[in-house]
């Protein structure tokens, strides 16, 4: 359900929505010069946000494919950190869509920020022994099962949010004490450096890192993502409210472009692989070898629903956050 009535409160959630979004990656670049929304040789323009991360790959597969054009869109991405540079750029009309976590979403739904979520992205795989995401220690460490991670230090890219959650609720299903995790918050590339010097005892590293760690000798011995929901939709693409409801159209077209993105890259595991050295600097060689997610061709939403109340358990989110907010109303 669209919410254009907040379209004022724009301006001062701006700030608000770049810190809360920030947990989808590292640090504060800044978006592009904007572009927005130009029509070009009847294709309609569309900035979008996105994280030099595996989970985006359909993003430029659809684009390089044609997929995106036999929706009159023509796409084009920019790369930051995390949300502190995409939030803002969304928000103000300098691009039209964002990719952030579920979490973060919901975080931002909970402060009034006005966002919407139009197109699922990577979702767990159901495989505890491969997945996407994974908890490393090292190969001597005493860490044998989730539950043995209580009272230990572990690195996750940002604290109060959809890492801490996942790890949370696998410690205890597992029947350890989630309350006596120490997060120590840390960008991705450094995870693996700092298992590595005991800086840390475990890190939940998301790929390709986690296979990074593996091949210097470390052991997984959790995957947080799947055995929180065997189906998480871990992140998705967002606009604002104002965008949905201003141009429809061009949102709805948006949506089913990433839907067939997304089954394509299911489809085509080695063109995936492949387009990751075109916006990331993960090695070829790594890229042949990391775990990729799940491309869902629909938000689950259970399992939003599922993070929204792990989220309210462990005091990240408040109480009173209307689902259907979160969601762009599409047909």
């Amino acid at each position: 359900m669209l919410r254009t009535s907040k379209s004022s409160m724009v301006l001062g959630s701006m700030v608000i929505g770049a810190l809360v979004l920030a947990g989808c990656g590292g640090g504060d670049d800044e978006a592009a010069e904007p572009a927005a929304g130009a029509a070009t040789d009847e294709l309609t323009t569309v900035r979008v946000g996105a994280i030099p991360i595996v989970d985006v790959a359909p993003l430029y597969l659809a684009q390089e494919v044609g997929i995106f054009a036999d929706h009159g869109l023509e796409v084009e991405p920019f790369l930051a950190q995390g949300g502190a540079a995409i939030v803002p750029a969304v928000l103000s009309g300098e691009a039209e869509f964002g990719f952030s976590n579920i979490t973060s979403l919901l975080q931002a739904e909970s402060r009034g920020v006005p966002l919407a979520l139009v197109a699922p992205g990577p979702g767990a795989t159901g495989d505890p022994e491969e997945d996407f995401a994974a908890v490393i220690v090292p190969d001597d460490s005493d860490v044998q099962e989730p539950a043995d991670l209580a009272g230990k230090r572990i690195a996750i890219n940002s604290i109060n949010n959809i890492s801490d959650t996942v790890v949370r609720e696998t410690v205890r299903q597992d029947g350890g004490d989630p309350s006596s995790i120490q997060f120590v918050e840390l960008a991705f590339p450094n995870m693996v450096a700092a298992v590595a010097d005991g800086s840390v005892d475990a890190a939940f590293a998301v790929e390709p890192f986690a296979t990074v760690g593996v091949s210097q000798g470390m052991r997984v011995v959790a995957a947080p993502y799947t055995q929180t929901d065997e189906a998480l939709t871990v992140a998705g693409y967002f606009t604002s409210d104002q965008y949905a409801a201003e141009n429809p159209e061009t949102v709805q077209a948006f949506a089913d472009a990433m839907e067939e993105a997304q089954q394509y890259a299911t489809e085509h595991p080695d063109e995936v692989r492949e387009v990751l050295g075109s916006y990331t600097n993960i090695d070829p060689a790594i890229a042949q070898e990391l775990t990729l997610p799940t491309y869902q061709t629909e938000i689950n939403r259970d399992s939003v629903e599922r993070l929204l109340e792990l989220g309210v358990e462990d005091g990240i989110i408040p109480e009173g956050v209307d689902l259907e907010n979160v969601f762009a109303d599409l047909e």
